[in-house]
């Protein structure tokens, strides 16, 4: 059975196995994930459709004014065009495709080619005979530019119209894309977390011994978060990102191929940089994922021992510990910080260059008029939006390869097979009489390091049996096998002569009540603590439990009786009060075998007094199991056994036991030697030591 330890599972940048695992918890939601797709194809080409429209804008119209015109005799022009000094003027581009400048011979000429020419701040519009080649050069008053103008201003606000619409469009698209896909993240990872918990509740405590709270806090909140980001950040916008590339390239390649391959030059050099990225980001990130867990445990481990840090004074020290720790990580995180401030300033600087050789290039050609400056500046969009994504690919980069780790330490959980097995046949109990049996028992938590050796003894129905014994004797794990929270190693356990192992986990422990020294109150109320929010409790039986142990008078003092609020692990609360709400807990789910483990250990002198009157009530009917060190709690109990080393040592009554003046005669005098008195002390170690 794996434990999970800090250097665990740092995991590959991408790892094709997790991924397809991964990939199984989207399949459900693969509509919304499609439809994510489609909007972000559609919103991809809003960004691409931007600056080509800017291209349109400044060729087509604003300066389009010095491009070259058929000049056409009213009446002749194929399309509208504009009306000066009797001639009706159309732009070549406006032409359709098929229109020819030239008549067949012979044939009048239907146009004469023209343009205009600014000089100095004075337009001059020029014209050629075709039949003469004769060159005519007449000045355009201001109203005439204007009429010339008109069409363009017309254009450039229609364009400027429609690409207001297109990014709004692309805006609204965007919005309903990362609604849906956050939607769906959120849907996965709270399935996961489901899963997770679930599983987390059917593993036996003996994980539990093995494995860090606080570590596998971290599987249901951190690891699960880095997974939605993959989701959300990654998965889906990796789309986003190849249709933005590939749309890019096919976009410059149509429109300058040669220009194109200047600007895509830098390639070579982006993929070099990005290889050694890879490398050095992985190390530096398995690091820093390292000292992360050294963190999260130290925290968790000293918050949760705050109240024996500060008792014993040991503050100065833990802090140095932590301090050290912390300062790993620091220089940890400092290295992952210089790799990426090394990747990103390097791409910042190719996308400089290959935005430097875009203006040069084009530049030189845009001056030889053999390039348009609007293709140019739709270059330079294209660029700058081209290196996008690759200077993004830092924070994919980053959140993969967490996502990978994440994935890899939950499945790891998940895959943790430390269920213990239920019945292939199971065995329907029904409500059970109580009678319990041992027969020859053991048991370790590790290995061979057995902690109860060939433990047999019987238990009748309605029986009050109690265990003693030294600390460590094996009287708490006799409690817990019973229960199975561990496994037994040899020998059988019976209830009511049925195997234990043939009863399902679930009904058995229906019938078990337990009654813990370190009470454990969940926050809420009182009510919510004593029926552990089952429906089958009604109110009325609450209250009648809590009369029954004697708990119900301080609770009515309690600001909101029943209702009122219990902090985490019930701070606010006595010893006392925790204990007879741990009794009243019990007793409302109506056991049919109660177990106190060592109940009345932490409980003052009035209290006792109020538990000792329940407890004639509360064993009435009930085989009673009780560990106690306190023998005053179990002089009328039926039977006695006494545990030593793993063993049982000795069986009977308080008076047959006494009467023995074995073990349990010992414990006896040590724990009443003030009343017996010096002698009766020094009588008893000299029979231990004897």
């Amino acid at each position: 059975m794996p434990d999970f330890h800090e250097e665990e599972a740092l995991g590959k940048a991408y790892d094709a196995r997790l991924m397809r695992r991964l990939i199984k918890y989207a399949a459900p939601y693969w509509r919304l994930l499609l439809v994510c797709v489609v909007l972000l194809f559609v919103i991809t080409g809003t960004d691409l459709v931007q600056p080509y429209l800017t291209k349109i804008a400044i060729d087509d119209h604003i300066n389009a004014l010095d491009a070259p015109m058929l000049a056409f005799t009213p009446g002749r022009e194929p399309v509208p065009g504009v009306a000066v000094r009797g001639m009706v003027f159309v732009r070549e581009k406006w032409l359709p495709r098929g229109f020819q400048r030239e008549t067949r011979e012979g044939a009048p000429m239907p146009a004469r080619p023209a343009r205009i020419e600014r000089v100095d701040g004075r337009y001059f519009l020029v014209m050629r005979d075709v039949g003469t080649g004769t060159v005519s050069r007449q000045e355009l008053a201001p109203e005439e530019v204007r009429r010339f103008r008109e069409r363009d201003a017309a254009s450039v606000l229609k364009l400027a119209l429609i690409l207001l619409g297109v990014m709004a469009l692309g805006f609204v698209l965007n919005y309903i894309q990362v609604y849906i896909l956050q939607y769906t993240g959120q849907k996965i990872i709270f399935n996961m977390r489901v899963e997770i918990f679930r599983h987390l509740q059917g593993l036996s405590l003996s994980f539990f011994d093995r494995n860090p709270v606080g570590r596998l806090v971290t599987r249901v909140t951190n690891d699960t978060d880095a997974l939605n980001e993959m989701y959300t950040a990654v998965l889906v916008n990796l789309f986003k990102d190849l249709f933005l590339l590939v749309g890019i390239v096919i976009v410059m390649l149509r429109m300058n191929f040669e220009l194109a391959l200047v600007s895509l030059a830098t390639l070579p050099v982006i993929l070099a940089v990005t290889v050694v990225f890879r490398v050095q980001a992985r190390e530096a990130y398995r690091l820093v994922r390292t000292r992360l867990a050294r963190i999260n445990a130290t925290l968790a481990e000293n918050i949760s021992g705050m109240r024996i840090i500060q008792i014993f004074g040991r503050e100065k020290k833990k802090f140095e510990e932590f301090d050290a720790i912390n300062r790993d990580y620091l220089a940890a995180n400092m290295r992952e910080l210089r790799v990426y401030a090394i990747f990103r300033p390097a791409m910042d600087l190719i996308s400089s260059l290959a935005l430097a050789l875009l203006i040069w290039y084009g530049g030189g050609r845009v001056l030889a008029g053999k390039l348009e400056f609007g293709v140019l500046y739709a270059f330079i969009s294209y660029i700058q939006q081209f290196f996008r994504p690759i200077n993004d690919l830092t924070e994919k980069y980053n959140i993969m390869q967490s996502a990978m780790a994440a994935s890899e330490r939950i499945f790891m959980l998940l895959d943790t097979n430390a269920r213990e097995p239920d019945p292939v046949r199971p065995v329907s109990l029904g409500r059970p009489r109580g009678e319990i049996e041992f027969q020859n028992v053991w048991f370790a938590y590790n290995g061979e390091d057995w902690v109860l050796k060939d433990v047999s003894f019987k238990v009748g129905p309605g029986e009050t049996c109690a265990f003693v014994g030294a600390t460590g004797a094996g009287k708490t794990s006799i409690i817990s096998l019973i229960g199975r929270m561990y496994e037994i190693s040899r020998g059988r356990i019976l209830i009511d002569g049925v195997d234990i192992r043939h009863i399902p986990r679930h009904e058995l422990r229906r019938h078990i009540g337990v009654v813990q020294q370190d009470v454990f109150l969940f926050t809420g109320d009182i009510e919510s603590n004593i029926r552990l929010n089952s429906s089958e409790i009604a109110e009325e039986d609450v209250q009648e439990a809590a009369r029954y142990v004697n708990a119900d008078t301080f609770i009515r003092r309690l600001p909101g009786g029943y209702r009122a609020e219990v902090k985490e692990r019930g701070v606010t609360l006595s010893a006392g009060q925790r204990q007879l709400l741990a009794f009243a807990r019990a007793l409302a789910f109506d056991p049919a075998i109660l177990v106190l483990d060592e109940a009345t250990a932490n409980i003052d002198t009035e209290t006792e007094a109020l538990i000792q009157d329940a407890l004639a009530k509360l064993v009435r009917g009930r085989t009673t199991l009780i560990v106690a060190h306190r023998l005053s709690t179990i002089q009328n109990a039926d039977k006695i056994i006494v545990i030593h080393k793993g063993r049982v040592r000795e069986v009977g009554t308080h008076q047959e036991l006494l009467a023995k003046r074995g073990i349990y005669y010992q414990l006896y005098l040590l724990q009443y030697k003030e009343q017996f008195g010096r002698g009766a002390a020094r009588e008893s170690r000299e029979r231990q030591s004897g």
